[in-house]
This record gives structure tokens, C-alpha cells and sequence, in this order.
């Protein structure tokens, strides 16, 4: 059973919780892409003043509110046989899905991305990050594409707040994946990236801020994942997050893994290394990815390493 097909797909988001049925999406091994593009790994998105404009339109304030992680849209489908995964014990100050009330630059760099996914208004989280083009938005490969398609409609919103934008709302000029994930859904390689189209005149990081990213860190750190998870006990108003220990994933992947409760919308939300909760400040080195329904007590993230900086650096030259 391949890696890219037996997983619970965070639908932009989290998981099934307390079912042994994992969401299984068919896997398009052919890539869309033009003859410049073979394994289609970029889209242009809204690149024109025009497009942009209907993209921001579009996403109005009930729109937004109404819309659903993927994993609600996907049906359910294949079964896994149960399996053991051996994490790090709990330890005290671990944090498995609380609010986060203290503030910080966390709270304007993380926001919510909202798209259509076969018709439907769909949601994932993201995290402005630092780049050459201060226009870099770093989320997970199903929330920029799946099943083979591209998302429209793509809008970053950072801080979103039940409904309100207030940092502005900012559509995606190019999508981009791994060149694995656009090929055959690979769930090693489950990073996407956005650049975003400046808002009146402005660039995403000089209005936001932007977080510092790094790529090929030793594994089993202590890590802060952050997200909107929008399936209940979510409804995708707030920004949640968890904080522990990490381990590796032996099962499917070679992913991280992390005590979280987080649910389906928090997919493409931060993990950081070195995170001050003073200042709200880390290091990107993962993003929500998936879980196992078996075992939804855990959360994955896409370990980052050459493939994910190989990403980041062509983003960032747009």
C-alpha cells in the first residue's frame, strides 16, 4: 500500500477522530503541466489586477465563515489495520489543542486560506514566511492542489477572526508544490507555497510581518503547531494551537509527530522550532499534514528538508 494513497487527509486541515476509516482521494500519477512546467509544479492563480480583485470579492464575510475543510468534502474511504506508533510521553506544559490568547507576531503572520475545492469553499491555514519577495506564504501541497487539480480561488487572510480580515485579504498570484506531491501526492513531500499579489501597493510581510523558515533540522524537537481547525470541537473562528515533543512517523512516512487534537482545517498551519511564546515568534519547519483515523490523537507534519527548501527558494525569486 503506497504512502501517497493510506492516509487521513487533514482536508486542509485535521482528522477523523476516533475512526479506523482513513479518506483515501484517487492518485493522479500523471502531472498537469505545460512543456516548460513537465511536472507541473507551479499555476498561475490570480495575475492580473482584474482576477485578484474577484478573488478578494469573492470571499466575503459569510463566505468565509461557511467554508469547510476538505476532509468534509472528500468521502471516506479505505481501512488500515490498526498500528502501534510509540511517541514521546507526555510531558507538563504540553499543550494537545488550547487557544492561543497571549498575542505576539504569531497572531498576524498565521491566518486562514480559503479556496474552492470541486465547487465547494474549502479552508486551510498558512504562515507568511520571511523571502526575497516578502510575498511568501508556506502551507501544505493539498491545500495549493489535489487530486490533480489546482485550487481557485486561493486568498490568504492573515489573523482572520471569525469572519473579519484584519489584516486584508490577499490572493495567490502562482501556487506551487514539490515536484513529488504534484506527480503522485507523496505524503513526505505535502508542502505547497502561495505568492501572494501586493494590496494596495503593499507587500504580505512589510503589512504582517513575516516568520523566520529553516529547512534540514535534527528531528525530535520540541515543536509549537498552530492552525485553524474548523471541523467540531472547531469552527475554524480561532487560532488554535499544541506544543510537545516530536517523534518520527514509522508507519507511512518519515514525517514528525506530535500530540494534537486539532481537526480538519488546521492543514498548512505552522510547526515551529525555537517558538517564544513571549513574542510569538519561531522557525517554520513543518506544516499540519495529516493523521491516522486510528490514532487522531496524533498530528503529522511534512518533514522540510532539500525538496521543501528547493520550493521556497523558487517562490521566493517570483
Amino acid at each position: 500500500m503506497s504512502r501517497s494513497r493510506s492516509w487521513q487527509r487533514l482536508a486542509c486541515g485535521a482528522a477523523v477522530v476516533g475512526s479506523l476509516t482513513l479518506a483515501v482521494v484517487p492518485v493522479h500519477a500523471s502531472p498537469v503541466g505545460g512543456p516548460e512546467d513537465p511536472v507541473g509544479t507551479t499555476h498561475p492563480a490570480a495575475d492580473t489586477p482584474e482576477s485578484a480583485a474577484l478573488v478578494t470579492e469573492h470571499w466575503t464575510p459569510g463566505r468565509m465563515r461557511d467554508a469547510v475543510p476538505m476532509e468534509m468534502i472528500v468521502p471516506a474511504g479505505q481501512k488500515l489495520p490498526t498500528a502501534w506508533l510509540a511517541p514521546q510521553a507526555a510531558q507538563p506544559g504540553d499543550q494537545p489543542g488550547g487557544l492561543w490568547t497571549a498575542g505576539g507576531e504569531v497572531v498576524k503572520t498565521v491566518g486562514r486560506v480559503f479556496f474552492t475545492f470541486e465547487g465547494k469553499q474549502a479552508s486551510c491555514s498558512g504562515t507568511a514566511v520571511t523571502s526575497a519577495n516578502k510575498s511568501v506564504v508556506v502551507t501544505a501541497g493539498h491545500c495549493v492542489r489535489m487530486k490533480g487539480n489546482w485550487h481557485p480561488d486561493w486568498v490568504f487572510v492573515p489573523g482572520y477572526a471569525d469572519g473579519n480580515a484584519p489584516h486584508g485579504k490577499w490572493p495567490a498570484k502562482q501556487l506551487q508544490a514539490t515536484p513529488q506531491w504534484t506527480a503522485s501526492e507523496e505524503l513526505d513531500f505535502d508542502v505547497g507555497v502561495a505568492v501572494v499579489n501586493q494590496v494596495d501597493g503593499k507587500d504580505l510581510t512589510d503589512v504582517v510581518g513575516s516568520q523566520e523558515i529553516a529547512f534540514n533540522e535534527p528531528r525530535n524537537q520540541r515543536m509549537h503547531s498552530f492552525g485553524y481547525p474548523a471541523k467540531p470541537p472547531y469552527d475554524g473562528a480561532k487560532l488554535i494551537y499544541c506544543s510537545g515533543g516530536t517523534f518520527t512517523d514509522i508507519l507511512l512516512t518519515r514525517d514528525h509527530g506530535m500530540r494534537c487534537n486539532q481537526t480538519g482545517g488546521a492543514s498548512g498551519g505552522p510547526w515551529f522550532l525555537r517558538f517564544d511564546e513571549a513574542t510569538g515568534r519561531g522557525v517554520v519547519n513543518s506544516v499540519n499534514s495529516f493523521k491516522y483515523g486510528i490514532i487522531s490523537f496524533l498530528m503529522f507534519g511534512t518533514y522540510f528538508g532539500n525538496e521543501a527548501k528547493a520550493l521556497f527558494d523558487a517562490a521566493q525569486k517570483v
